[in-house]
């Protein structure tokens, strides 16, 4: 039990790095820092597919075009809105909307009829929702007036990282879903592999977002530096280790930590991931949260941990 808490406790330590990235590089526009991760990944991705190249193998055509629809929704997509809207509203209000994710899948599942694990009471649903909500309601009523203080502040900028980080929610509560159906229609097949095979199918769109960056950046003559921007080795670093830490290792950790706990207690350490955001974001804000800050940070971890206590009830026929 201990040592399946400390290994969720160090997923969710490298996860949080994700969220800080775009904040340790604000100079680099986050299409760089999405296309950046991902080629990293997709490199990291390559060794290990050569190790299970034996598997690799019996993914058919139909497979490879699922892992590609994964890699670009899941991967691509969801990070790109995410660190687009970490730069515009700051760390901490689109921290906790992708916290919010272990009960908005729930919700998610019983919306879209995804009976397979059967459907979850709404009645029991309802009061963890109250209480995410009502924390986020907390964090953003702090950001807000933090921003409206001061007089160049940009509130267009605010909502809009506000709008992208729901629109990074919408990606990955879509992806667990469809990513489920895939290793239910295939217990034969090991995840791990599946996992690489996502990482090989994120190479190409990366590559091909990182040209295409390129090529715009050279034809609208824009000043940033390419192809590794104004700081080069700080970005090769950056992105080699959120994507060696929060890609690989630390879905090692989860994977190890799911292994060794019960499904309710893990699905519960999930707010590890934002909690470290949340410090880390703070930290390099160089002061401590407001009070009602931390009272919706309570809200929240208290909403997940009583959504993902709720049980799924058999679907009737």
């Amino acid at each position: 039990m201990l040592s399946g808490v400390l290994f969720a406790l160090a997923a969710g330590l490298m996860w949080g790095l994700v969220f800080v990235g775009p904040l340790l590089l604000p100079d680099y526009p986050a299409a760089l820092h999405t296309f950046g991760r991902y080629l990293a990944f997709g490199l990291i991705a390559l060794p290990l597919a050569f190790v299970d190249r034996a598997e690799i193998r019996r993914l058919t055509r139909a497979d490879w075009w699922v892992a590609l629809k994964l890699a670009a929704i899941g991967n691509v997509l969801y990070y790109l809105f995410l660190s687009s809207a970490i730069q515009r509203a700051g760390g901490a209000l689109p921290t906790m909307v992708i916290g919010t994710l272990p009960v908005v899948i729930a919700v998610a599942a019983n919306v879209l009829n995804h009976q397979r694990d059967g459907r979850f009471p709404w009645r029991q649903l309802a009061p963890p929702l109250a209480l995410i909500l009502l924390g986020i309601a907390c964090v953003h009523h702090v950001e807000w007036t933090t921003l409206l203080q001061n007089p160049q502040a940009d509130t267009a900028r605010y909502i809009t990282g506000a709008a992208l980080a729901v629109c990074a929610m919408v990606c990955w509560t879509w992806y667990p879903l469809k990513n489920a159906d895939w290793l239910r229609g295939h217990p034969d097949r090991n995840p791990r592999v599946w996992a690489t095979a996502q990482g090989i199918a994120t190479l190409p769109l990366a590559l091909l977002g990182y040209a295409a960056f390129w090529l715009w950046s050279s034809a609208t003559q824009d000043s940033l530096p390419m192809p590794l921007g104004p700081r080069p080795f700080e970005f090769l670093g950056l992105m080699m280790t959120i994507a060696l830490l929060a890609s690989w290792l630390g879905t090692l950790c989860w994977n190890a930590a799911s292994q060794r706990l019960p499904t309710a207690l893990a699905g519960q350490l999930i707010v590890f991931e934002t909690l470290a955001a949340l410090g880390y974001a703070f930290w390099l804000r160089g002061q401590w949260p407001e009070p009602l800050t931390l009272a919706g940070i309570a809200l929240l971890v208290l909403g997940v941990i009583g959504g993902v206590r709720v049980k799924a009830v058999e679907a009737k026929p």
